[in-house]
């Protein structure tokens, strides 16, 4: 029995608490967050107990936790969970600095204790088909990878103050699919951005609607758009140009019924957020966590992965803020 403790009572929180509460020959034994009475609430659904970060990490017991506080609490759960010999689930991005994400992979790297960084899209089905497709060679070499990445609405200004920015906080997932996708390093990278969506935004010295172009060491392109409005519903597509064809990932859907009338045919609008998109891939990366964890899996998303896509997003600030391209 792996007993684990989970740091963070919020809305991902909640996620992985239903999906460790489901995995096989796991306990799920503590709740960690600021908030206590949030922290208690997840535990009693789940046969748990409230702690705090010492009793959680200073329980023998505990042999993994799963990190899903806030942002600036990452990177100083993964050192004191490394030096404590747990395993480490963390949610992206391991810091919002390049210098603390690296010292947390060299930490990770120095206790010998597996960290799996939570980019839950390598875990969806249909991103993974799409994957393994490349992989057989169906569409031959990629060559032009486009990524669209649409919210349904912005979060508060009082999160957009400390998430970051766009490219840490939003297109670092995008940055990631880039890095799986075309598994080419990138050698440029190009950022632009506007705020049309909350004037807010912009005072609080972010941008909401950003367009990235990244080429890769051999001369591969790919170009990430985004923005914090969709109107219609997250908007989650990819598309992949190879010299034999291309492939596409779409979006899911509620249902996949479509209504035909005498004014027009229609289908359900796309998901309404991340937490209904990615439901599957949330409980399939946290299964393939456990199997990496009890059986040696080779783990399919790193600390370093995170570490990469953190860099990238670091270059699409400098360039959006400079107005130039930067070279990695």
């Amino acid at each position: 029995m792996i007993q684990v403790a989970l740091f963070g009572a919020g809305r991902i929180g909640k996620i992985h608490a239903a999906n460790l509460a489901a995995q096989a020959g796991v306990r799920f034994k503590y709740v960690v967050d600021v908030n206590q009475e949030a922290a208690e609430a997840l535990a009693a659904i789940h046969g748990g107990a409230s702690a705090s970060v010492e009793t959680a990490l200073g329980d023998p017991d505990i042999r993994a936790v799963v990190i899903a506080s806030s942002t600036d609490t990452h990177a100083d759960l993964i050192l004191r969970s490394a030096a404590a010999g747990k395993a480490i689930f963390c949610e992206k991005p391991v810091d919002l600095t390049i210098d603390r994400a690296r010292a947390c992979a060299a930490a990770v790297k120095e206790a010998g204790v597996l960290c799996m960084l939570g980019f839950q899209r390598r875990y969806d089905p249909t991103f993974n088909a799409l994957k393994k497709r490349i992989e057989a060679g169906e569409i031959g070499t990629p060559e032009l990878l486009i990524v669209t990445s649409r919210d349904p609405g912005p979060p508060p200004v009082s999160y957009i103050k400390v998430s970051g920015g766009i490219f840490k906080d939003m297109l670092i997932h995008d940055f990631d699919i880039f890095r799986w996708i075309l598994d080419d390093p990138a050698a440029s990278v190009h950022a632009t951005g506007s705020c049309l969506v909350d004037p807010a935004i912009g005072e609080a010295g972010d941008l909401d609607t950003a367009v990235v172009t990244i080429r890769t060491v051999s001369g591969r392109l790919c170009q990430i758009n985004a923005t914090r409005r969709a109107a219609y519903g997250y908007d989650q597509r990819f598309e992949v140009l190879g010299n034999k064809g291309m492939l596409q990932a779409g979006n899911h859907k509620p249902t996949e019924v479509t209504a035909y009338g005498d004014a027009n045919v229609s289908v359900d609008r796309p998901e309404d957020f991340f937490l209904e998109r990615y439901r599957v891939a949330y409980a399939q990366e946290m299964a393939h966590f456990f199997d990496a964890l009890c059986n040696g899996t080779p783990l399919r998303t790193t600390v370093e992965d995170g570490l990469k896509a953190l860099e990238l997003a670091e270059a699409a600030t400098l360039s959006w803020r400079e107005q130039r391209v930067v070279t990695l």
